[in-house]
């Protein structure tokens, strides 16, 4: 059988505000056996502005919120044009992209990702395909994480994946369904404390391993009604503004004690999340930098073999997979699955921009 092969580009901006990434994949697919190369790959930051306004976004009014999607469409496409332009990447088959996720609220049937207006498509004269989260929702399912698929396809030699961005997630194979649902926040709130001592987030975990540990915190979080739920679930910074952070604003402590008690709490979130505690845990995203977290995560997962791929894949692992979410829109085929979001029904989700 002929392979196929797709020249696409991937981006992706997270909930950690770290910047845009953006990758240039190729996928060749042959007898449904899928195979990647990752080229050129690059974050671009955010301004402080931007950062300012993508953190305070969650309380803008609809009117707001319209004149932000727009000129954050612009911005995007303006970086994503720039990436093609300094790389040279000709004959593109499409770019993939997420936007940026400002208001999630999929119990009331609600989900909003900037950077999906249908004029990104004009402003960087290419095939976009995006908007991936808004059609799960509207069949009931929790428009995250997406993740999974990919996983499945790409990643299938692993017990677990794990992603520790923004927010932590996971996915595995369980009697051939794949399931999947957030953990618990990370750098959502690691990065929140590491700004007020003047760093954009805490090098490997350096200043959360000087703190102590409050016990008294370390329950009262472990005991939030989220973590007793049952899959399928998602998180957004709703979560962390209106619950997670009052908590952790109750105690008088230092930064430092705070920082250490959050990745304790992180760790046994994720421990205690695992259906089974051996295996193999591939570990990607920003937190896999955290040599601290990493090592709380073991320690609560002795029997674990924890997997930090190749910096491109532990960076760059969401673009990827957005892409191939992309590629499978293009193919007509299902790119995200009902056992992990709750959804009626597998489906073919995203939006496809044509020039």
């Amino acid at each position: 059988m002929k392979s196929e092969n797709y020249n696409v580009i991937g981006v992706m901006s997270g909930t950690s505000l770290d910047g845009v990434d953006l990758s240039h994949i190729k996928f060749t697919v042959l007898n449904q056996n899928w195979t990647f190369e990752i080229l050129e790959s690059e974050t671009i930051s955010y301004s402080k502005k931007w950062i300012d306004e993508l953190k305070t976004a969650v309380d803008y009014s609809d009117s707001k919120l319209q004149n932000l999607n727009k000129e954050y469409t612009v911005l995007l496409a303006s970086i994503i044009s720039d990436f093609i332009k300094k790389y040279k990447i000709e004959n593109l088959d499409a770019v993939c992209s997420h936007g940026h996720t400002i208001l999630h609220q999929p119990q009331n049937g609600f989900t909003l990702q900037i950077g999906n207006l249908p004029e990104i498509s004009k402003l960087i004269q290419q095939t976009v395909i995006c908007d991936f989260r808004v059609q799960d929702v509207q069949l009931g399912g929790q428009g995250a994480p997406l993740v999974p698929i990919g996983d499945r396809i790409l990643f299938s030699e692993y017990d677990y994946c794990m992603n520790l961005g923004g927010f932590s997630n996971v996915s595995f194979e369980d009697n051939n369904n794949r399931i999947a649902f957030d953990i618990s926040p990370v750098n959502t709130v690691l990065n929140f404390y590491a700004n007020q001592l003047g760093f954009d987030y805490d090098d490997k975990g350096q200043i959360s391993r000087t703190g102590k540990c409050s016990i008294e915190l370390l329950n009262e979080l472990n005991a939030l009604d989220f973590y007793q739920k049952k899959h399928p679930k998602s998180l957004g910074f709703e979560f962390v503004k209106e619950v997670v952070l009052p908590i952790i604003e109750r105690y008088p402590m230092t930064i430092e004690d705070k920082l250490h008690t959050f990745t304790e709490h992180v760790a046994i979130q994720i421990a205690s999340a695992l259906p089974n505690k051996k295996g193999s845990l591939l570990t990607t995203g920003g937190g896999a930098y955290n040599d601290f977290l990493i090592e709380r995560i073991q320690f609560h997962l002795p029997e674990m073999k924890i997997i930090i791929p190749p910096n491109k894949i532990l960076e760059f692992k969401e673009a990827l997979i957005f892409a191939l979410l992309g590629v499978l829109k293009l193919r007509g085929e299902i790119n995200v699955l009902q056992s992990v979001t709750g959804a009626k029904y597998d489906h073919s989700s995203g939006a496809i921009y044509s020039l």
